[in-house]
């Protein structure tokens, strides 16, 4: 007979995902033993053998959960919000708030997906891309002169850099808070993109390889 699942079971299993989001992001992911998972979580070794078989599972699964939950929320910011500057402005808020307490899922998630089987990676780097479709796609909306490829991905990507960077400086209590910021950020964006756009110079790109950020776009 198989084994039934506690009523607990998915609390756990979250509590123990989050704990190791932090563990992989203060000391890698390969520098984190399933020993130290399980003291950490305060659960013996066989107990967390129940939850996963090997380190990798908890890897994939911190990353897709947490890709999961932006993907869904920036889609519903995408088609809640009217006009395509309000849009603009309700996923880079939309992404901060999400980012609020989740800061060491999004560090393993920059440093520590492409440690992962290619097979793992490709549902994961779906996702990403997912997210970046969402954003041009706004960007193209509220700076109609951003629309053209030689701009609108080096904008798109841009805004991440922007948002996704915001935890090795931002701190709550500091000189503005999250939504101020989320404002900020849409500021700069909505106020000088269409000017870079006139007058960026148009040159002829050398071929390059494709890495992780060239597959978004």
């Amino acid at each position: 007979m198989a084994r039934s699942r506690a009523k607990d079971y998915d609390d756990k299993r979250l509590s123990m995902l989050h704990r190791s989001a932090e563990l992989f992001a203060a000391s890698g992911y390969v520098g984190t033993s399933m020993n130290t998972i399980a003291d950490a979580c305060g659960v013996s070794k066989a107990l967390l053998y129940h939850y996963y078989p090997d380190k990798e599972a908890i890897l994939f699964d911190i990353l897709s959960l947490h890709l999961e939950k932006l993907v869904a929320a920036v889609r519903k910011a995408s088609v809640s919000a009217g006009d395509p500057v309000e849009r603009f402005r309700t996923i880079v808020a939309t992404l901060l708030e999400l980012y609020r307490h989740a800061d060491a899922e999004h560090q393993v998630q920059i440093a520590s997906l492409k440690l992962l089987p290619k097979d793992k990676q490709q549902p994961l780097l779906a996702s990403e891309r997912i997210l970046v479709g969402i954003m041009s796609d706004a960007l193209a909306a509220a700076v109609p002169a951003a629309k053209q490829k030689r701009v609108l991905k080096p904008l798109t990507m841009s805004v991440f850099g922007m948002l996704n960077w915001h935890y090795m400086w931002f701190r709550d209590g500091g000189p503005m808070t999250r939504a101020e910021y989320a404002d900020f950020v849409a500021q700069l964006v909505l106020a000088g993109a269409a000017e870079a756009a006139a007058t960026r110079p148009r040159s002829k790109a050398k071929p390059a390889g494709r890495n992780r950020q060239a597959e978004l776009l």
